[in-house]
């Protein structure tokens, strides 16, 4: 079992950066895949960034590739999501999975509550 719980959402202009955490519980957190993904009014979750539970392997969106970052600290039970050269198109409610390593809403067993990112123009 695992809990995760995301910060570091807020309202940024655009051209800015927010860095998002996602803090785990549970001693197996290592052991899992985790993904980040987002959720814009009205439309659907889509995927944004996943990693590897060693870190060597991570994998983006077209969208946000170039840009966006994600990391993780097994020692500490938290991934990063570092977000650079915001857009306002990239406003959502942004949520940490974890799971199997995969772009897919359905490769997740275990997901945050969310955080709000607002990018104004």
């Amino acid at each position: 079992q695992v809990q995760l719980v995301e910060s570091g959402g807020g309202l940024v202009q655009a051209g800015g950066s927010l860095r998002l955490s996602c803090a785990a519980s549970g001693r197996t957190f290592s052991s899992y895949g985790l993904g980040w993904f987002r959720q814009a009014p009205g439309k659907e979750r889509e995927f944004v960034a996943a990693i590897r539970w060693s870190g060597s392997n991570t994998y983006y969106a077209d969208s946000v590739k170039g840009r966006f970052t994600v990391s993780r600290d097994n020692a500490m039970n938290t991934v990063y999501l570092q977000m650079n050269n915001l857009k306002p198109e990239d406003t959502a409610v942004y949520y940490c999975a974890a799971g199997s390593w995969g772009m897919h809403s359905y490769e997740y067993a275990y997901w945050g509550q969310g955080t709000q990112v607002t990018v104004s123009s």
